[in-house]
């Protein structure tokens, strides 16, 4: 009997305690306490900030020499004096109850952008877009499907024979087809390597061989320019990845340039319409980089000269994903010919991320000049730099296709990381790959 009710003291003891768990866990104090990271990284000259809506108290180890803290009625600041790795430790009404790794790195500052530039992109060989029969003598036949070549492959070599462009493919084309021989592909899928065999066949109206296949070995489009590093002139722009209008898939690149472009239009968006902006490239076609990488995050490569946007000229500290916060911030961009202008949003909310990923705030154009030409965030606007209290925290990315005013914001670390910059480390900040 006492045994049984010893058992039924633990469970009430047990249901006590889950229920205060389950309450402190909705209780917004505690909740803000929790969301405290354990590892914490701050640039020289700035300042973490923690609410006592909780009785917390901070104590910095005896090792750390390179952060200050100073304690007031509603918030103790963690201010990051100077590069190093420290230690904090937090009571809770006088128990110890976490403990805070903090990295304080040196202050590091980009060019921001926000100009509308001209993308030129070279793939990685060529790339099918589409199927379609050949009238031959014996009908109408495709020899790419029979092939089992599909929409998106990237074919990279013919015969042993490296393929650049779609002007490398047709000699191989006619001489197969005179001689009646298949020709050995090799195909980039998803980035698995196969092989097939191909036999082209004879149009009998225009008396050429045919494959089959619709390919292309290049692409363009407009964008905005998010930022450059002065030192190493790399760069970082659009904040997304570039994918074949027709595939739908990531055109993997071969090298490509960029170049300045003049906003001619605005298709206004609209519920279920993103809108875009419509621009042409600029006339004398000057290259002013190039672009080595087409990723999640964006394109990169690396400037020819300086590329100045005329509003804000010069290098802006950044912040890290912990650091933005929910409220007004301005975003760089154009909409009427190459003229950059400063327009106001809001950010919604952000999420400080630990790993690299695209969608990491959500933000609303307020600016009642930009709603008025645009309707809010239009394609074309993609890259547009976000500016918080004089810092480079991101780019605008995605548009909400039913609420154009709108979207979604990548934090800037994560495109200095793809750009190949190393925030981290001072040394690598002057290094150009």
């Amino acid at each position: 009997m006492n045994e049984l009710k010893f058992v039924w003291i633990n469970r009430i003891i047990g249901g006590i305690l889950l229920v205060s768990l389950l309450t402190l866990g909705l209780y917004q104090p505690s909740r803000e306490y929790f969301l405290i990271p354990n590892h914490l990284v701050l640039f020289e000259g700035s300042q973490y900030s923690i609410s006592k809506s909780l009785p917390v108290s901070a104590k910095a180890s005896e090792s750390s020499d390179g952060i200050s803290l100073h304690e007031e009625q509603a918030s103790i600041t963690l201010g990051a004096e100077k590069p190093g790795t420290n230690e904090v430790l937090l009571d809770v009404a006088g128990l110890p109850a976490k403990k805070v790794d903090i990295r304080v790195i040196k202050d590091f500052k980009v060019m921001p952008g926000g100009q509308s530039i001209g993308v030129k992109l070279n793939t990685l060989g060529v790339l099918v877009v589409g199927h379609h029969l050949i009238d031959t003598a014996q009908g109408k036949r495709s020899p790419g499907e029979k092939a089992k070549i599909e929409i998106g492959d990237i074919i990279t070599e013919i015969n042993g024979q490296t393929i650049k462009k779609m002007g490398d493919v047709a000699p191989f084309v006619q001489q197969a087809g005179e001689k009646g021989e298949a020709l050995n592909l090799v195909i980039n899928r998803e980035n698995e390597v196969l092989h097939s065999k191909l036999l082209p066949l004879k149009d009998k109206n225009e008396g050429t061989y045919k494959l089959g296949l619709y390919i292309r070995d290049s692409a363009a489009g407009i964008g905005t320019m998010t930022f450059y590093h002065p030192n190493s002139k790399k760069y970082g722009a659009l904040g997304h990845v570039i994918s074949d209008m027709d595939t739908k898939k990531p055109i993997v690149v071969k090298d490509g340039q960029i170049v300045q472009s003049t906003v001619t239009s605005i298709e206004k968006g609209s519920n279920g319409d993103p809108g875009e902006k419509l621009a042409r490239f600029s006339s004398n076609k000057e290259k002013i980089g190039n672009i080595n990488r087409n990723s999640p995050f964006g394109i990169f490569g690396k400037l020819n000269q300086d590329f100045k946007n005329g509003i804000n000229d010069k290098a802006l500290p950044i912040t890290l994903s912990h650091e933005v916060k929910e409220g007004p911030a301005k975003i760089l961009t154009v909409v009427d010919g190459s003229k950059v202008e400063e327009f106001d949003v809001e950010i919604v909310s952000s999420i400080p991320q630990k790993f690299p990923a695209i969608k990491g705030m959500v933000l609303k154009v307020t600016d009642k000049e930009l709603l008025q030409k645009t309707g809010g965030i239009v394609q074309g606007m993609s890259g547009s730099p976000i500016i918080q209290n004089g810092k480079l925290i991101g780019a605008v990315t995605h548009v909400f296709v039913n609420d154009p005013t709108s979207g979604y914001g990548v934090h800037i670390e994560w495109m200095l990381n793809e750009a190949g910059i190393n925030i981290y480390d001072k040394e690598d900040y002057g290094k150009a790959s």
